[in-house]
C-alpha cells in the first residue's frame, strides 16, 4: 500500500534565507557522511530547462549508505541493498526528489516540497485529490526537538540546545516552546512523501522504516540549517554556487569517482 505522509518544518528564517542556508547545509553534510567506502557519489549538476518545472538546478546522485541498514533488512537482502539513486528538479521555492534502489526494482520514494512565507498552517499546499487526502497523514516537525531514535543515531545528531542558542549575526534564538507563532522571519518546508515498495511480507515494514528515515533526516538536517546560520548568514547565490562545484568534486574524489558533470545557473 502506498503511503503519503507531509512533514511541515517551520524555520525562523526567510524564504532567501533558506535558499542559501538549505544549499550550505546540504554540502556539509554530504561532506561529513562521505568516506572512500560510503557517502555521496555527484553524477551530474546542472541548470535544465523541465516540461514540468521551468528553469531549475538538476542532480542526479549515488548514495552508498551500507553500514546503515537496519539489522532486520539485512537478514535477507545484501549490504548493497542501500545503494539509492536520486533524481532532484530544484525549482525553488519548488522541489522534487526521486529516489530508487536498484536491489528493489518495485520501490519508488518520491519527496515534493513547497516551502512558504508562513508558520506551517497552510492546507493542501500540494493541490491534494480528495482520495490522497483521506490517506495523507501530517506531521509537524520542531527543529527546537532533540529526539533521538534508530535513524537519527544511523543518520547522526546535532546536540545544540535551541533552548539556549543565540546567533551572533542574527540575533535569532533562544528557540522556546512556542516560538513558531512568535519569531519573524519566519517560513516552513512542506515536504509531502510518497513511498510505494510492493513487496509481499515486508514490504509495509520497509516503507514504514523508510519513512522514519525520511523524518529523522529532515529533523537533521533543519536543525542544522538553524545551528550553522552563523556560517551561511550574507551568502551569495553566486557564493554557495561556487562551493557546491568545490565540494561536487572533493565528494567524488573521497569516494573515488573524480569525474562529474557540474555546472550553475542562478
Amino acid at each position: 500500500m502506498v503511503q503519503i505522509k507531509e512533514f511541515r518544518i517551520v524555520m525562523p528564517m526567510s524564504l532567501e534565507e533558506y535558499q542559501i542556508a538549505q544549499m550550505y547545509m546540504v554540502m556539509k553534510m554530504q561532506q561529513q557522511s562521505t568516506s572512500s567506502t560510503e557517502g555521496v557519489e555527484v553524477l551530474e549538476n546542472r541548470p535544465l530547462e523541465d516540461d514540468v518545472f521551468g528553469k531549475c538546478q538538476y542532480t542526479s546522485k549515488v548514495y552508498r549508505l551500507q553500514s546503515k541498514a537496519p539489522t532486520w533488512l539485512t537478514t535477507f537482502a545484501p549490504a548493497d541493498a542501500l545503494i539509492m539513486q536520486e533524481e532532484a528538479w530544484n525549482a525553488y521555492p519548488r522541489c522534487k526528489t526521486v529516489i530508487k534502489c536498484p536491489y528493489f526494482t518495485k520501490f519508488s520514494l518520491t519527496v515534493e516540497t513547497i516551502h512558504r512565507a508562513d508558520n506551517g498552517q497552510s492546507e493542501n499546499v500540494h493541490g491534494l485529490t480528495k482520495e490522497q487526502l483521506a490517506v495523507r497523514q501530517v506531521e509537524y516537525i520542531d527543529i527546537a526537538s532533540a529526539e533521538t531514535d534508530y535513524w537519527s543515531y544511523a543518520i547522526g545528531s546535532n546536540s545544540m540546545d535551541f533552548s539556549n542558542f543565540k546567533s551572533v549575526r542574527t540575533g535569532r534564538g533562544p528557540l522556546l516552546d512556542g516560538w513558531q507563532d512568535r519569531c519573524k522571519p519566519v517560513m516552513t518546508a512542506y515536504k509531502l512523501v510518497t513511498v510505494d515498495a510492493p513487496y509481499w511480507g515486508f514490504g509495509y515494514r520497509l516503507e514504514q522504516a523508510l519513512l522514519a528515515g525520511e523524518r529523522a533526516l529532515f529533523l537533521e538536517s533543519h536543525r542544522n540549517c538553524f545551528g550553522w546560520i552563523d556560517d551561511w548568514f550574507g551568502m551569495t547565490m553566486q557564493q554557495i554556487r561556487e562551493l557546491e562545484l568545490q565540494s561536487d568534486f572533493s565528494l567524488n574524489k573521497k569516494i573515488g569517482m573524480p569525474t562529474v558533470m557540474t555546472t550553475s545557473e542562478d
